[in-house]
Formats: structure tokens, C-alpha cells, sequence
């Protein structure tokens, strides 16, 4: 419950940085924004997804451990080492999205200034600076090489042993805690990872399509809140709770 406490703070500032004003905009009740504020939203959109692309691998090692190493479990993840990898995923998710941000902030920009996005999505705003952005461009896909393929890679290797250590397991009662345990971040994973390649390292990335415009809105707020729905729905407690509900309902 560690790391998915700390999955939800980043879900939570995720879609907290970019539903308020998009609402504002789709009921129309103005749809501008300050260049400070629109420079806001972008340097808090790439910390928060940054750093949910460590915390991601991060995770998967715990499970790693705790299906591979079960024993050991306690002494491997312990207070110190959740939190230093805690530590490492907010730091790193700072430092890089900090550094995209004021680098794609400090070009000039050409009028008028209207982001053809939902909301201040990095690649629509470069779209308006007035000077060549190439160097940006090769920066995010380096970024995105380091923070997207890199730890999918890590996460890749973490449950290529969690299967073989499955296939050497005797009990469906195992076989079920074992794929309760790993179905919802599997999922996750799948998810975010699937949206943020497919926007930022796809094929014309980067050229507003309406299609982008739908997965960047997806990535950004409908996988932040499916994300508790997915990992509660394996807790017991839940589970239960959905069971007496449905029966009420029977009753009724």
C-alpha cells in the first residue's frame, strides 16, 4: 500500500492540474489562460507523469520481490529502500519535467497564441514558438526513451520472472493470489504506457489529430481515475462491499 499511495497523490495533482480549467473551457465561461499559468500547467503535467512512469517500475520490483523472494520480502523491501525508491521517482519526475518545461518556455512565441489542445499540452504549445524546435523535440524523445522504454523494459524483465516463478507453482490457490496480485498493475501499466508511446514517440506525434487530442485527454484524466477503481477492485473488502450492495439491490 506503499507506492499506491503515492501512485494516488500523483493521480490526484494529475488530474487536479488539468480538469479544472478544461471544465471551464467546455462550459464556456472563457477560454483563455495567462502564459504563466498555461507554463504551470505544463511543468506540473510532465513532473506528474514522470514521475508515474518511475513509480510504475518501481512498483513492479515490489512485486518482483514478493512473489519471487517471498521469504526475504520484509528484509529486501524495507522502510529505507520504499522509501529511497519513492524518493527517486518524485526526484527524477522534478529534475526532468523542470528541465523540458523551462526549455520549451524560454522560445519566443508568434501570435496569435491559441493552443489547438484541450489543454497546455507541450507539443501544441511548441507549435506556436516562433524559432526552430528541433532541439526540444529530440529532447523529449530522448525523455521519453528514458522514462517510458526504459522502465517498461525493467517492468518486462520483473514479470518475465514472475511468470517463471508462476509456472513452478502447484496450487490454483497460488495461481489466483499470484495473478490477483499482478492483474491490476499489469493493467495499469498497459494502460499508461500504451497512451504516453503511442502520443509522444508514435508516428506523427506531436500534430494535434483529433485522435491525439482524445488519448492525451485519456492519458490525463480517464486513466488517473480508473486507476483506484482497478487496484480496489482486487481488495477483498471491496469486493464484499459490491457483493452486499448487489444483493440489496435484489431485495429491493
Amino acid at each position: 500500500y506503499f507506492f499506491l499511495c503515492h501512485l494516488s497523490i500523483v493521480d490526484i495533482c494529475y488530474a487536479s492540474n488539468n480538469v479544472p480549467h478544461m471544465l471551464r473551457n467546455l462550459l464556456g465561461q472563457g477560454r483563455t489562460i495567462s502564459f504563466a499559468g498555461c507554463g504551470t500547467q505544463i511543468h506540473l503535467y510532465l513532473i506528474f507523469a514522470l514521475t508515474e512512469c518511475v513509480l510504475l517500475a518501481a512498483m513492479s520490483y515490489d512485486r518482483y520481490v514478493a512473489i519471487c523472494h517471498p521469504l526475504r520480502y520484509a528484509l529486501i523491501m524495507n522502510r529505507r529502500v520504499c522509501l529511497t525508491l519513492a524518493a527517486v521517482s518524485w526526484a527524477f519526475g522534478f529534475l526532468f519535467g523542470t528541465l523540458q518545461a523551462s526549455l520549451a518556455l524560454h522560445l519566443p512565441f508568434c501570435g496569435p497564441c491559441e493552443v489547438d489542445h484541450f489543454f497546455c499540452e507541450i507539443l501544441a504549445v511548441l507549435k506556436l514558438a516562433c524559432t526552430d524546435t528541433t532541439a526540444n523535440k529530440v529532447l523529449i524523445f530522448a525523455v521519453c526513451v528514458c522514462f517510458l522504454l526504459f522502465p517498461l523494459a525493467l517492468i518486462l524483465i520483473s514479470y518475465l520472472h514472475i511468470l517463471a516463478t508462476i509456472l513452478r507453482i502447484r496450487s490454483a490457490a497460488g495461481w489466483h493470489k499470484t495473478f490477483s496480485t499482478c492483474g491490476s498493475h499489469l493493467v495499469v501499466v498497459g494502460l499508461f504506457y500504451g497512451n504516453a508511446i503511442f502520443m509522444y514517440m508514435g508516428p506523427g506525434s506531436g500534430n494535434s489529430s483529433g485522435r491525439e487530442k482524445v488519448l492525451s485527454l485519456f492519458y490525463s484524466l480517464v486513466s488517473p481515475s480508473l486507476n483506484p477503481l482497478i487496484y480496489s477492485l482486487r481488495n477483498k473488502q471491496v469486493k464484499e462491499a459490491l457483493l452486499k450492495l448487489q444483493r440489496r439491490k435484489r431485495v429491493f
